[in-house]
């Protein structure tokens, strides 16, 4: 196993990298990438091969080869969706998990400070830093930085059905489910016995800060620290969500009211029916009743030395803005 905060040097042999493309993913070209991997990885310290994955779930059987041939960095370059797959392949292996963010959200890249830049991104790959990190379940679902249930999920499984990707298709899909949204009633049991019953607007787990976007639903959560936050948000007013969401991108959300937060290793939600559920932004469909847990120190991931990648604050406010005013005026064209 790599030791914490471990930057390799020159001496070691030459290492085994496999980049696993999503040629689908996200609305950004990925045509450079080989020859930025070329150009930018040394090939007396790398041994590079590029895959692209061809079908669903694709990704789960690149990463398994990679594994079984021994290769050192399994290199994610595609969305929220494929770095999961690669990332729960990888879980309690000796290989570390690079990431090339393509994808709408880009959520763990973002938490972990990873350039949104493919050449900076590769950049980062190439000094070899390494950190460990926890990742979490939700009953058979392994997630590392969100799962979610009520709006996020319903939003995440309209999203899914776009034709197109990006940021507008995703403020559509919050649209529409938000005008008929009804929320629903949870009973979440926490690893303390403590039991919280409320009629929420979603409840997510957090094992990293952010949705993706920059849209900071935990931002005192710690991808390292062994603990989940749960986030429940109670029903909110039309009026109120703008302000919401430009807490959610300032990272000011722990001071709404509406907001309750609990730090936890494991819990148990439970709901009065089946339905809809978010992995890392990706839907599924789950049961009444979904299990939650952590497991510490389980995935290797190659991240920047420091410093992390947002966008300046006031352009994301005038995004939220745009979509506040989108809202209200859907709402007035309705009534």
């Amino acid at each position: 196993m790599y030791p914490e905060n471990t930057v390799f040097n020159n001496v070691m042999a030459k290492k085994k990298l496999c980049v696993i493309i999503n040629p689908v993913s996200g609305t950004a070209s990925k045509n450079r990438i080989p020859e930025l991997i070329e150009k930018i990885l040394d090939p007396t310290l790398f041994e590079s091969k590029i895959l692209y994955t061809e079908y669903a779930g694709h990704a789960f059987q690149l990463t398994k080869e990679a594994l079984d041939n021994k290769t050192n960095y399994i290199i994610a370059a595609g969305g929220d969706g494929t770095v999961n797959q690669i990332a729960q392949t990888m879980v309690h292996s000796d290989a570390a998990l690079g990431i090339i963010p393509l994808g709408s959200g880009n959520g763990l890249a973002r938490d972990l400070g990873i350039p949104m830049d493919v050449k900076k991104a590769i950049e980062t790959i190439a000094k070899e830093h390494i950190m460990t990190i926890d990742y979490c379940k939700a009953n058979e679902y392994f997630f590392f930085c969100t799962c979610g249930l009520g709006f996020d999920a319903k939003v995440s499984n309209r999203f899914s059905k776009e034709k197109k990707r990006g940021s507008i298709s995703y403020v559509k899909s919050a649209i529409s489910e938000y005008i008929n949204f009804i929320p629903d009633s949870y009973e979440i049991v926490l690893d303390n016995e403590t039991i919280i019953q409320e009629e929420a607007f979603l409840v997510t787990c957090a094992n990293a800060s952010q949705y993706g976007n920059n849209a900071f639903i935990a931002p005192n959560a710690n991808i390292r620290d062994g603990m989940i936050d749960v986030v429940i948000m109670a029903p909110i007013h039309p009026i109120e969500v703008g302000n919401v969401a430009i807490q959610l991108f300032t990272k000011q959300i722990n001071n709404n009211s509406k907001c309750t937060r609990y730090r936890t290793q494991k819990a148990i939600i439970k709901r009065n029916k089946p339905g809809p559920m978010h992995i890392d932004g990706e839907p599924v469909h789950a049961g009444k009743d979904i299990s939650i847990q952590t497991i510490p120190s389980g995935l290797h991931v190659i991240t920047p030395e420091k410093g992390s990648e947002m966008l300046p604050i006031q352009s994301q406010i005038e995004d939220v803005q745009l979509f506040f005013r989108e809202i209200l005026h859907r709402i007035d064209i309705l009534k």
